[in-house]
């Protein structure tokens, strides 16, 4: 390894291209990239209720040490994907991997929730750079038709860490304590880092760098005040109150002076012109279910395996197998025939309702369910996601303008991670509600047949989230019936969401696939601003004072209209046609 590192080229190509062994070693550190940000956020997943109830967090602890993450992440995304196209990518990349092993490392030592939830942000900033950043620089050197293989390896390399991070973390959990999960990924990181600075040599178009602070802080606290509402709503204060009247108010206030000033400045965070693009509109509407799906189950089927079924971490890990399965065998094998037929929409059509089919599946879990029936619910799922979820940052991709495509890309992840946090934000507090009415109906009815077996019950006062082992048998009866009756709830109230991902799915145009990479792509517009300088003549300031051509929108223009014009359905459809 050492020696192919040391062999690879130092500098980017000319023309920004890579190729050959050049390519297939700047894959290598890109994919070690993505296994670290997997491997340390699912790790901690059968681990968490442990960890809540050693730090005694209750259920909205528990939600938001998840939502913090997802959140900061979502909220970071847009701007690592602009900063993608304005500096960089290898940079941002290793710093993107330094701020998450730094976050995970500090979240180790937590003592309290509050503490665990504060790191788990700084985790979320990195983490939101490593999810944007490594689909970005992929499509910077494979073209949309080979990407689909791509995408289908990124897919399986998710699914074996969303496998093994559990299973590693359970037996982590129980051999050493919880701590060390946190831990377990720093020497992957180092790796990363150490491997693309050898290998991931890009070409970088030097271009103004104008960051949106405003836009990016009207956002992120806009998006935030919802979702605090949605988690305390109900619990710390009345649906109806004024409270409510604060949050969503003012959320929904400064989400629209958010479109006002992305309207107005120069580098916006989130381009509005994207959404006149119908491709983009539908996979960011089908982002967004898909979200829910993918981070809702992820989150409490650990909850279900240890509170209803009295499992360990580590038996936990292994329980969610068939779903993860689902997801790998999915995503790897349609990945693959997408890249060889380039025909995407049938399988990601068929993705939305077998999605759909998993979540109503999901929805009929109980505490006493078979877990035959458990595992093939999960591996529907699990299939239905994998079909769907990478597959339509590529058609985003394959549609837009090559300057674009980190900031189109990071969009879509954001929407996604949006969804994924409101969802488990409503699903948590849905299941707080849930869990504590079922709790209390069932002590009822054991007050009346064994009062004496209420001994102990305190304990659970204020839906502080419980150690199942330590709990006696009626008591844990109870617990585990409420937390499988829940939790079944919680999935088929979000089943629906499924429906709206099968439309948007289908309302997608159903365009070929580029066989040209955003590089090449790139190359070939700047090799077409210089010919169309050279037609009109040296007097022409706009075509021949452009030095760098991909990087300036009006050379771009004056050499490559087609490609100008990508921001509407019906121009992306000629210029991918002309690819």
């Amino acid at each position: 390894m050492a020696q192919s590192l040391t062999s690879a080229p130092r500098t980017a190509p000319e023309d920004g291209v890579l190729s050959g062994r050049a390519k297939n070693l700047a894959l290598t550190g890109l994919f070690l990239s993505m296994a670290v940000s997997m491997l340390s956020m699912t790790v901690v997943g059968t681990s968490m209720p442990i960890i809540i109830a050693d730090l005694g967090g209750d259920q909205a602890a528990f939600t938001w040490v998840v939502t913090a993450t997802m959140l900061a992440s979502a909220i970071s995304t847009p701007i690592w994907g602009k900063l993608a196209d304005l500096t960089s990518k290898k940079v941002l990349l290793q710093a993107s991997l330094v701020i998450f092993t730094v976050g995970s490392a500090l979240a180790g030592m937590a003592q309290d929730p509050g503490w665990l939830i504060a790191f788990r942000v700084l985790q979320g900033l990195g983490a939101g750079g490593l999810g944007a950043l490594g689909q970005i620089v992929l499509a910077e050197i494979i073209s949309p038709r080979e990407r689909g293989k791509y995408m289908g390896i990124m897919g399986a390399i998710m699914a074996v860490s969303t496998v093994g991070g559990p299973l590693l973390g359970g037996a982590i959990t129980d051999a050493i304590g919880w701590r060390w999960n946190f831990y377990v990924a720093a020497p992957i990181a180092i790796v990363a880092i150490v491997v693309l600075q050898q290998t991931l040599h890009l070409r970088t178009e030097k271009r103004r760098v104008r960051i949106d602070y405003l836009g990016a802080a009207l956002i992120s606290i806009g998006f935030a005040s919802l979702l605090i509402w949605v988690t305390l709503g109900g619990s710390q204060f009345d649906w109806w109150s004024w409270e409510t009247l604060a949050m969503v108010g003012g959320g929904l206030l400064l989400l629209v002076i958010a479109v006002i000033v992305e309207l107005r400045v120069e580098e916006p965070l989130l381009p509005l012109h994207l959404f006149k693009n119908r491709t983009f509109t539908m996979s960011v509407i089908a982002s967004i279910a898909v979200g829910l799906a993918m981070f809702g189950t992820s989150v409490f089927l650990g909850q279900y395996m240890q509170l209803a079924r009295g499992k360990t971490p580590t038996e936990s890990g292994l329980l969610t197998i068939p779903m993860m399965a689902g997801l790998l065998l999915a995503s790897t094998l349609v990945g693959q025939i997408i890249s060889r037929t380039g025909k995407w929409k049938r399988y990601m059509v068929a993705g939305s309702f077998i999605m759909f089919a998993g979540l109503v599946m999901m929805g009929q879990l109980r505490y006493d369910t078979s877990f035959w029936f458990v595992g093939v619910a999960m591996f529907v799922l699990g299939a239905g996601v994998g079909m769907c979820m990478q597959n339509l940052v590529l058609v985003v991709q394959n549609t837009v303008s090559p300057n674009e495509i980190g900031v189109s890309s990071s969009a879509v992840t954001f929407f996604r991670t949006i969804g994924g946090t409101a969802g488990m934000s409503a699903m948590g507090a849905m299941l707080s509600h849930q869990v504590v009415a079922f709790i209390t109906e069932g002590f009822e009815s054991l007050a009346k047949t064994n009062p004496e077996a209420l001994a102990g019950a305190d304990k659970l006062s204020g839906g502080t989230i419980p150690k199942i082992a330590e709990l006696s048998a009626p008591i844990r009866d109870v617990v585990e019936s409420a937390y499988g009756h829940g939790i079944g709830d919680v999935f088929l109230a979000a089943s629906p969401v499924a429906i709206i991902a099968i439309i948007a799915i289908m309302l997608i145009p159903n365009l070929p696939l580029s066989t040209k990479s955003a590089a090449e792509h790139r190359a070939e517009l700047a090799r077409d601003a210089e010919a169309a300088a050279a037609t009109t003549g040296a007097g022409d300031t706009d075509g021949a004072g452009d030095t760098d051509g991909a990087g300036d929108t009006d050379g771009a223009e004056d050499g490559a209209v087609a490609s100008a014009a990508a921001t509407d359905t019906d121009a992306a459809a000629a210029t991918t046609q002309t690819r």
